[in-house]
Order: structure tokens, then sequence, then C-alpha cells
């Protein structure tokens, strides 16, 4: 498994070997230009001892069973995987300092429902803020939500409930800077050292802390992958039908519309508005499918 990516050098970590021991490889020529990421499941050749300045190679990468990825832009088709293979993504917003982002929670969402991941979003700052009302919007569309905060006597609160999310998983932590991702990632990887900031106060924007996406081995099994802060999640490469299809109960029901329905309000003879008119299909179901195609075709706030 590729747990580390650095300037054309991967760290693989290997099945039945030290769990402590990384081995440095390059990709094959014979790849390509075929990306190898994080959570890359790899076979390599060479030397696989790891020790100081051997190097192996990466020969081939098998076929992912999850992907998150973006586009550069919202107009940009082109994917960029960012991470592989992984089983949860956590989406991490502050309920406060910086404050909440829907619209780019919304966007999170659509890229796990499209990448084969399932998404859980994680609060943090409850101590700063209330998570009623975000609770409220996002339970509908059937996304865990759990929170997490400081205590009086400065322990995380939360915690506990994360962990047994994350153990023998591999999930994504993914949010903008100054949400307390990493705070988070150090709680439970506590050998992880991952670089914490602080929020511009002025701006509301957080210093970016992690760099690098990077896998690290959680003590009961599993792994969390660390990535950098963000501020922006194109979704130029997903189509309207990969959302749908995150909406199995809506994807039926859409068999009746017309070719390229867009599905969004007010879309003509769209058929869900005629299954919801009869019944057969809840009325915050189809808000919420709509709220996440306009993040899709929206700004980012």
């Amino acid at each position: 498994m590729v747990v580390s990516v650095d300037r054309g050098r991967y760290g693989c970590v290997v099945d039945g070997v030290d769990d402590g021991m990384v081995v440095t490889a390059m990709r094959a020529r014979e790849l390509g230009r075929r990306a190898v990421v994080v959570g890359d499941r790899v076979s390599l050749v060479g030397d696989v001892t790891a020790a100081a300045g051997t190097l192996a190679r990466i020969v081939r990468v098998a076929t992912r069973a999850s992907v998150l990825r973006r586009s550069a832009d919202d107009i940009d088709p082109v994917e960029r995987v960012i991470v592989a293979n992984a089983d949860l993504l956590v989406v991490v917003t502050a309920l406060a300092d910086p404050p909440p982002r829907s619209r780019l929670i919304d966007r999170c969402l659509v890229a796990a429902y499209d990448g084969g991941l399932t998404p859980l979003l994680c609060l943090t700052k409850s101590d700063l803020g209330d998570g009623a009302a975000l609770t409220a919007a996002y339970r509908p569309l059937g996304v865990e939500v759990m929170t997490t905060g400081r205590a009086a006597d400065g322990s995380l609160v939360g915690l506990a409930q994360l962990r047994r999310w994350v153990d023998r998983r591999v999930s994504v932590f993914f949010g903008q800077s100054g949400v307390g991702k990493s705070t988070l990632v150090n709680a439970l990887v506590p050998d992880a050292d991952r670089a914490t900031g602080m929020v511009n106060v002025v701006t509301g924007r957080g210093r970016h802390t992690s760099s690098s996406v990077a896998a690290l081995r959680l003590p009961a099994g599993g792994w969390v992958v660390d990535t950098p802060g963000i501020r922006s999640f194109g979704l130029g490469h997903v189509t309207p039908a990969r959302v749908l299809a995150a909406f199995p109960d809506l994807a039926a029901a859409a068999d009746g519309c017309p070719p390229g329905c867009s599905h969004a309000l007010g879309a003509p003879r769209c058929a869900l508005d005629r299954e919801v008119t009869a019944g057969r299909v809840e009325p915050t179901r189809l808000d919420s499918l709509r709220r996440v195609l306009a993040a899709r075709d929206g700004g980012q706030d």
C-alpha cells in the first residue's frame, strides 16, 4: 500500500512485513503516465528491504475499489485522484472559527458519492458553536453526523465515537484549513505529529498546516489519510447521472424523466416531481438531491 508520495518517490508498506518498515519506490517506466496515489495497492520488484539508499520499483497498480478525486475547477473535466481505496470520507467542519461552509460540505458529499466512499460529517469546536442546524440539514441525506469539541479541562470530547468509525478502516480526513483536522489526526495517531495552526481572526481563514497527503496507521488497525487544508473542490468531472446514482430510491424513480433531464428545480417534465406529488418519493430526499446537484454546478461559498 502506498502511504506517501514525495517528488516521484513513493513510501510503501508491504503485506506481512514489520509494521514500521516503509519501502521507498519509484514508478516503473512501463506504467507510463498513470498516476500513483496514497492508498493504491501496488506490486513491487527490486530491493524491498527498506535499507538506506535502496529503491524498489512499482510495476503494477491494482484496480481501485474507490477513489476520492476532484478537478481543478468546475469547467475542467480532467479528474485528479487524491486518494485510492478509502472506505470513509470524514468531512471535517468547524462550527465556528472558521464558520461552516455548507456549499463546500455538499461538494465533498458529491465527491464521496461519486467515488464510492461513505461520508461522515464531523463537526468540530462544539464548545464554540451549536451543530443542531447542520445536523438537521444533513441527516435527511443519510449522512452520519458527529461532533467533537473541547471540555472545560481541555480534553477532546467525541474522540471515542470517532475512533469507532475509523478503526479498521481506511479513512480520508478532508476539510478547509483551521477546522481542527490535524488536531483530530494527532489524537487518533499520537505519534503522527501533524502540524496544527491558528485561524486568522481577520479573514477567518486557516493557515495550511498539513502540506501533503499521508496515510497514518491507527493503533487498533486501519489507516487515517490526512490531506492538506482546502479552499475549493472542483467537480467538473462529475455528471448529474453519477450524483443521482448515489440516491438509489430517486434513481429508480427518475427512469421516467426525459433524456438529459437535469433533475433540478423547475426541470421540464422531471419525473421526480410527479413521484413526490404521488407520495412515492420523500420531498426531503428530492430537496437533498437538488441541493447536492446545485453544489456541483454552483459556487463554493
